[in-house]
């Protein structure tokens, strides 16, 4: 795995996220005014590094393991990136069928992939979601074991890896939307910081890992906010599942293109307001939108 000093002799010129909603920006943000997330916040860290880079987002709410490997992996080697984040997984461990292997295999080829051209590649380790939603406690050892294939695979291909299932702080409410599936700004703010680190980017730190501050007031109650979670996300949750729907059906990537950010300090300013520079990637940007339109 590289180590943090070896981004001393590394300027990040191209950056791409692959993944699902979490990458998309769920949770920070929303349809109406624009969602930025833990990518285009980690963008932002990458940028005041090394001002001028070029970032595109290729991930889709809703994306299993192996749809981002089929849908994002071929356009992400096309556009040539010098960095790449690869977050996936979380969706497979919410379906009733589950192979952990099966899920870091599909990982494990993207970070392989990647890596092979030179690419510095980074992703993420999954906090246990029963420590926020109790009701999804079972979940656990699927996670539990996900997180060790990563990890392992992660070894094997000189991927960086933010250990944000780690830190007692993740079990705090604050880092989570209501939905407790997706982060909140906060949330998706120290992801970013955990990736910053995690590549050994000028200035980062551990203090992601540390606890948020009192709260200002006492939360509701315990069972109440398991039972609002259970009738306003999980049923719904439940019954698109029945109905074989997905939250990202009919979407596409946010930002298929490589831009550069507009402003440029850490945790990013808003990549969306980028002016459209596409005439930049070429025939890499005309292959994401192809691929994003079927």
């Amino acid at each position: 795995m590289p180590t943090s000093t070896e981004y001393r002799r590394t300027e990040y010129r191209r950056y791409v996220a692959l993944g699902d909603s979490q990458t998309e920006g769920l949770g920070d943000g929303d349809d109406t005014a624009g969602l930025r997330g833990f990518a285009d916040r980690f963008a932002g860290h990458l940028e005041r590094a090394r001002p001028g880079l070029l970032y595109a987002n290729l991930a889709v709410r809703g994306r299993l393991a192996g749809q981002v490997r089929a849908e994002q992996l071929a356009p992400a080697l096309a556009l040539r990136p010098d960095i790449a984040t690869v977050v996936a997984g979380v969706n497979d461990v919410l379906r009733p069928r589950f192979v952990a292997a099966e899920v870091a295999g599909h990982l494990e080829e993207m970070f392989a992939a990647l890596t092979a051209t030179g690419a510095h590649v980074a992703t993420v380790t999954f906090p246990d979601i029963g420590r926020i939603a109790p009701l999804a406690r079972p979940l656990a050892p699927r996670l539990l074991e996900l997180n060790e294939l990563v990890r392992a695979a992660a070894a094997r291909h000189g991927v960086f890896v933010a250990e944000t299932a780690l830190p007692e702080a993740v079990a705090d409410p604050r880092m989570w939307t209501e939905d407790r599936l997706h982060a909140s700004s906060l949330g998706h703010e120290r992801i970013a910081a955990a990736l910053a680190h995690a590549v050994g980017l000028p200035g980062s730190d551990d203090t992601w890992t540390r606890p948020l501050p009192p709260p200002d007031a006492l939360r509701r109650s315990a069972v109440a906010a398991e039972l609002r979670w259970a009738t306003a996300f999980l049923g719904p949750w439940l019954g698109r599942r029945l109905r074989g729907r997905s939250s990202g059906d009919g979407r596409t990537a946010k930002r298929p293109d490589l831009l550069p950010l507009a402003g440029g300090s850490a945790g990013g300013g808003d990549p969306t307001a980028s002016r459209d520079v596409s005439a930049r990637s070429g025939t890499a940007g005309r292959a994401v939108r192809r691929l994003g339109s079927r």
